[in-house]
């Protein structure tokens, strides 16, 4: 499998990019790689990248984009930060990647099980993690169960991964909502932006 040209990314549409994404997710469940030179990408890319997907995930170790969607050296740009939120640098990158340089989609990721999310469930407090754990509170108090303070914690598994899937959604929303040139991509159709869930159990990503 050859890296995306100039001709490759402008024939790509946001809903076929997602579907790349999905066919990629299905191989890596199933480990089957798509055959692929990276040696021969970097030769390729040298010269230019034209990726068709740009993804905001998590830094946890076990959610890798480039693995989980099978994708290889010039195919998306990566966006990575613990809890996958938005902040006014990764709209900034976000919007290179989108106006500048051509990608057809954005996909916040989230993922079952996220440390980040757990310590927001938890309201950690720890030098500069206390900043960004803010970012994150306000899906917590979105969630409104269980009820029961002493369910509202990292223990609970399955209020955990309510709070992480309200955290993407909100992340979509401030990427509409503070970003006019990605919100006017998405109006005329030359990008989607979506959400996306990662588990970390199965390998599956289950599109929102």
């Amino acid at each position: 499998m050859k890296a995306h040209t100039k001709e490759t990314q402008a024939s790509m549409t946001p809903e076929k990019a997602i579907e790349f994404l999905k066919e990629g997710n299905e191989r890596f469940q199933q480990n089957l790689k798509a055959n692929r030179n990276l040696l021969q990408q970097v030769n390729e890319t040298k010269n230019g990248q034209f990726p068709f997907a740009t993804i905001l995930s998590c830094i946890d170790s076990r959610v890798s984009a480039e693995l989980v969607f099978d994708q290889g050296l010039g195919d998306i740009f990566s966006v990575r930060i613990a809890g996958n939120f938005v902040n006014q640098d990764i709209l900034g990158s976000m919007e290179f990647a989108c106006k500048l340089a051509g990608t057809k989609l954005i996909v916040v990721l989230g993922h079952t099980s996220c440390g980040a999310v757990k310590g927001a469930c938890d309201h950690a407090r720890l030098g500069n993690l206390t900043a960004l754990i803010n970012k994150i509170e306000p899906a917590v108090y979105a969630v409104k169960e269980p009820k029961d303070e002493k369910l509202r914690n990292s223990q609970n598994a399955k209020f955990v991964d309510e709070v992480a899937k309200v955290n993407v959604e909100m992340a979509l929303e401030n990427i509409r909502s503070q970003s006019v040139i990605l919100h006017e991509m998405e109006a005329q159709g030359d990008i989607a932006i979506v959400g996306a869930m990662y588990d970390i159990s199965d390998g599956k990503v289950h599109f929102m």
